[in-house]
C-alpha cells in the first residue's frame, strides 16, 4: 500500500512550489521504503539526452532522506546527508520515465543509512544507485511547531 509523503514548499527535489525544482511526489511503500517516478526535461541534461550527474546525485540524496521521514505529517524525522557514494551504472536519460526507489538500511541514534536507485521504468534496468549516511537535523534548525510555514503538507498529484 502506498502512502503519499508530505513535501516542502521549496526543496529543489520535492518542493512543489519551487519554480525550478523537480517536483517529485514521493510515496512510502513500506516502513523505511519509498518510491517516486520522474521524467527529466532536457534543461537538466549534461550531454544531449543524458541527465546531469549532479541532478542524479541530488535525487539519490533527497530520496534517501525520505526513507527516514515517515508518513506522519506532524512528526517527521528530518535528516541531512553526511556522506554519499553514487555509482553511475548507465547514462540516465532525459525525456524517459524513471522509477526511483530507496530503502533504509539501518537507523541508530542520530544517524541512519539508506540506499537509493534510479531505474529505467520500462526495462527496469538499474541506471544509478547510491548509499547515504544521514544525520538528524540539529535541534532548532527546523521548528517542528511551524511546519506549515515550510509548506510541509501532502500536495495533490
Amino acid at each position: 500500500m502506498k502512502t503519499k509523503q508530505p513535501n516542502t514548499r521549496n526543496c529543489f527535489i520535492c518542493g512543489m512550489e519551487n519554480p525550478i525544482g523537480l517536483h517529485l511526489h514521493i510515496y512510502q511503500t513500506a516502513p523505511g521504503e519509498v518510491e517516486s517516478s520522474y521524467m527529466a526535461p532536457d534543461h537538466f541534461e549534461g550531454y544531449p539526452g543524458i541527465l546531469h550527474g549532479g541532478i542524479v546525485a541530488a535525487i539519490i540524496d533527497d530520496i534517501s532522506c525520505h526513507t527516514q521521514i515517515g508518513s506522519d505529517l506532524e512528526h517527521p524525522r528530518f535528516m541531512f546527508s553526511a556522506k554519499m557514494e553514487v555509482k553511475y551504472r548507465h547514462n540516465v536519460p532525459t525525456g524517459k520515465l524513471l522509477k526511483i526507489r530507496a530503502k533504509s538500511i539501518k537507523s541508530r541514534g542520530r544517524t541512519a543509512e539508506a540506499w537509493a536507485g534510479i531505474y529505467d521504468a520500462e526495462s527496469n534496468d538499474l541506471l544509478a544507485e547510491g548509499t547515504t549516511v544521514l544525520v538528524d537535523v540539529p535541534e532548532g534548525l527546523v521548528d517542528k511547531n511551524k511546519l506549515n510555514e515550510l509548506g510541509w503538507k501532502v500536495y495533490p498529484d
